[in-house]
């Protein structure tokens, strides 16, 4: 995996017997916060990453989405910083993410004094320039917001004692691979680094490996394993008729749900569309102001808005308990976006349903994915919304079968010819 750097794996399992955040390593301090914002009992990505990561060490942390990831290196990194001098560095992928890895820091860095600085694109610089002034050492950022600042030189990367890349590999989808380099071609070379996300492609891996020392893989799940307790399922419709079989499923479902399409301008067609059924409806993608999508996911989360429509933009940056399903009414263009798409939901150990639409044309894209998740996704029909079959030349294989879904009653299952 690295040329240079050999990778230790630690795989110790999640002891029932020590299942909780004692023994970890964590000061005293921090474990009474901890009870005070009713966190017991450590998810297994927490249980291997914390120790490591309070030791100093390199660690690459592979886990689900919605297992406290986030948690994984933010305890950790107060710790040390009680330690050690310098800053904390967290490049994120979004702005929706980067807020919500501040927020995550704010429950715990309150009690040490120490400050916080969130840079994001999409809000002035000003602001942020305010806080950088102040003397934070956590700093939470977007890559091309980040080299914005340095440029200005507001941010002074020699500061920097601790760096963590967390959602590295969407961090690569979107195209930040040129803007990380740089900035960690600017970083002093005694740090410690982490690097956290769902899966992790061969190309963040070579990025990454010349900047990191002996670093420690900590990988919970395999890269691509879906999250437990979310059922799937897969409708096979015509593109004219995808409309009529969400207003369906809009009308079959009652809590929330949220729904991805692959384009910004499709997501507006979208939502227009399921205004017009009646249903409370927000949408978030690249072309929704900061101010915009901030409301929009606060409105999600307090109840407001039933639907969420989002492009996968918000596919890693949105952590919404209790999501009841998501919808993918346009197949992800890569397939690892399809784990962090359904991953929203059966978040902490809940149940969930992810349902996603394919046009006969899409086996291919069925097929990346099954291949992905190790699994065939279960094929459904709805008795009122006439149903297609693949293209036959590009059928994808049949596989180990899910469970059947149990609102399935009513519709026939088929198989793929």
């Amino acid at each position: 995996m690295f040329k240079n750097n050999p990778v230790n794996h630690g795989n110790e399992k999640l002891d029932p017997a020590v299942a909780n955040f004692y023994g970890l390593g964590i000061a005293p301090k921090i474990l009474d916060i901890l009870v005070g914002i009713g966190f017991v009992k450590p998810t297994p990505i927490q249980f291997k990453a914390i120790p490591l990561a309070i030791q100093g060490k390199d660690v690459i942390g592979i886990a689900q989405t919605g297992t406290g990831k986030t948690h994984s290196f933010a305890i950790p990194i107060v710790q040390r910083l009680a330690q050690v001098k310098g800053v904390a560095l967290i490049l994120a992928p979004t702005r929706e993410l980067a807020i919500q890895i501040d927020e995550a820091f704010q429950l715990i860095v309150r009690a040490f004094g120490i400050k916080t600085a969130c840079l994001i694109g999409g809000a002035p610089m000003e602001p942020q320039t305010r806080a950088l002034r102040n003397g934070p050492r956590v700093i939470i950022a977007t890559p091309g917001r980040l080299i914005d600042h340095m440029g200005q030189w507001n941010f002074l990367p020699d500061s920097v004692a601790i760096l963590v890349l967390d959602e590295a590999d969407r961090m690569l989808d979107m195209g930040f691979a040129p803007q990380i380099e740089k900035i960690l071609r600017f970083l002093p070379k005694d740090r410690q680094t982490m690097l956290f996300s769902a899966t992790m492609p061969a190309e963040i891996m070579k990025i990454v490996s010349k900047y990191m020392k002996l670093p420690v893989s900590v990988e919970i799940a395999p890269s691509g394993t879906t999250v437990e307790g979310v059922t799937q399922e897969l409708f096979v419709v015509r593109k004219e008729e995808k409309m009529r079989l969400l207003g369906k499923l809009l009308s079959q479902y009652h809590g929330s749900v949220l729904l991805f399409s692959r384009t910004k301008h499709n997501a507006r067609k979208i939502t227009v569309a399921i205004r017009a059924m009646r249903h409370s409806v927000a949408e978030i993608h690249s072309n929704r102001s900061l101010g915009q999508r901030r409301e929009a996911l606060e409105g999600f989360k307090s109840g407001k808005y039933k639907v969420l429509v989002a492009t996968d933009i918000a596919s890693r940056g949105i952590d919404v308990r209790g999501i009841e399903l998501v919808i993918n009414f346009d197949l992800p263009e890569d397939a690892e976006n399809y784990v962090h798409r359904i991953g929203r939901t059966a978040r902490a150990g809940q149940k969930g349903r992810a349902v996603s639409f394919a046009t006969p044309d899409q086996s291919r894209d069925v097929r990346d994915i099954e291949k992905l998740i190790k699994t065939s996704l279960p094929v459904s029909r709805h008795p009122e919304v006439p149903a297609a079959q693949f293209d036959q030349s590009l059928h994808a294989p049949q596989g180990r079968q899910q469970k059947r879904p149990q609102h399935n009653r009513g519709r026939q299952m088929f198989r793929r010819r």
